[in-house]
């Protein structure tokens, strides 16, 4: 949600901005809404008040005078009632189309039109080359016996898969050394609610515009199985499967007001996630890059509302995940996404690309986003500054790992010639040890 005061002096810029982000919206069609909505409350207002303070003089009228004040009341009653009903329609309007109003990206935002119009700004680590033929991290899992997609996908349907053995230990490894190296950081560790209500996903910006690729908890009718009751009505829990930490940890403080000395809060989030990959048909269908389950450590930021303690904290985070690939010693690139590859709230947003051999190419792994107060304001996150005034916060988030995707160039990078793979020296303590997975 953005400043309606700033929308209002500026609506060039914010038309621009959407037109940049490719999202279809009127800013005229919308201020003339917000006028609307204004005169409309102006008028119910008075209304109000005339009729008040005709009610209260009534008791004390008498005869003809109060037979015309009765009169007068019930036809005030009549176009108040009137107002009212035409307000409300305009206000739940102004209220569905405020939610789609994006934020302005800072000034280094490259404008494009989507992905293929990132911007690399740096690269790390050498790009392997191999003695032999190399293996795809699909035929690797299945003869090491690590992972196993069909019997997924006999399960669950598409996009599903199996971590087996070794493949299992790998990711809780990776994903344990990032949380010891988050807590190193001084960040609060959470294991958050998996299910999110509307006000959660909507506060943190993925509703609405991100139904599609939610899961929603209960459905209106369970499909006819050939029983007595074909189609039998259950209940809809209003709820929704995250896709990520984020919308549980940024709404934690969700209409609180902290105290300047609390910020920032550096929060972890670790979670199964959940997505349907709407409109990804045909796209990345084998292996591990595109799935509907996954799990993340996801960092998420609160601090004060300032652009370059944001800036800095940005800086904070990215690099935290930039070290975890620097340990894991796998080769990246970070980009700076366009304002078409962005979204409604971003103000700006690295992408950590790793390499990915059996793609020829990287891979995205990582999202570093910073959203200013766009979040906070429909979080209702607040704060109290130095002069006693309450601010809404600043809310940051990025990926510090995310598997089972970052296990494709873990085991494509570290594979040997006998088909074996190298666990990378930082996670064999989570591993009792172990250097190889080989085949049993």
């Amino acid at each position: 949600m953005i400043d309606l005061d700033d929308l209002r002096k500026r609506p060039s810029d914010y038309q621009k901005a959407a037109k940049n982000k490719r999202i279809a919206i009127s800013i005229d069609d919308f201020l003339a809404l917000d006028q609307r909505r204004r005169e409309l409350q102006a008028a119910t207002d008075e209304m109000r008040a005339e009729k008040n303070t005709v009610s209260k003089n009534i008791p004390s009228m008498k005869g003809a005078e109060k037979e015309d004040a009765l009169q007068k009341m019930k036809k005030v009653s009549e176009t108040l009632k009137g107002k009212e009903e035409e307000f409300s329609g305009v206000d739940s309007e102004w209220k569905k189309m405020q939610l789609l109003l994006p934020s302005i990206p800072l000034d280094r935002v490259p404008v494009g039109k989507d992905d293929t119009e990132n911007k690399e700004v740096e690269t790390h680590g050498k790009i392997p080359e191999f003695a032999f033929e190399p293996k795809d991290h699909i035929t690797l899992g299945e003869e090491l016996d690590i992972i196993d997609i069909p019997r997924g996908v006999k399960i669950a349907g598409a996009r599903s898969y199996f971590l087996k053995g070794d493949g299992a230990r790998l990711e809780l490894a990776v994903l344990l050394f990032t949380l010891d190296h988050l807590t190193k950081k001084g960040f609060t560790v959470f294991t958050p609610p998996l299910l999110a209500n509307y006000d959660a996903m909507m506060g943190t910006s993925y509703f609405p515009g991100g139904e599609e690729q939610a899961y929603a908890v209960g459905v209106d009718t369970e499909p006819d199985r050939g029983g007595a009751d074909k189609e039998k009505k259950i209940a809809s829990d209003h709820l929704y499967l995250i896709g990520t930490s984020e919308v549980a940890v940024a709404s934690y403080h969700s209409g609180e007001t902290l105290a300047l000395d609390e910020l920032p809060k550096r929060y972890a989030g670790i979670s199964n996630c959940f997505r349907r990959e709407a409109g990804t048909y045909g796209k990345d269908t084998k292996g591990l890059y595109r799935i509907h389950q996954f799990q993340k450590v996801e960092q998420v930021i609160i601090c004060e509302n300032d652009p370059k303690v944001s800036e800095k904290l940005h800086q904070e985070i990215l690099q935290n995940a930039k070290d975890v690939l620097n340990a894991l010693e796998l080769p990246y690139r970070v980009v700076d996404v366009c304002t078409g590859d962005m979204g409604r709230g971003q103000v700006y947003k690295n992408d950590i690309e790793t390499w990915m051999p059996s793609r020829k190419g990287y891979g995205e792994t990582h999202s570093c986003s910073t959203f200013y107060d766009f979040q906070a304001r429909r979080l209702a996150i607040k704060y109290v500054d130095k002069d006693g005034t309450k601010k809404f916060a600043h809310t940051l988030n990025n990926t510090c790992i995310a598997s089972p995707r970052i296990l494709i160039p873990i085991l494509e990078i570290y594979q040997n010639k006998d088909g074996s793979v190298t666990i990378p020296k930082v996670l064999r303590p989570y591993m009792s040890g172990q250097e190889k997975i080989t085949k049993r």
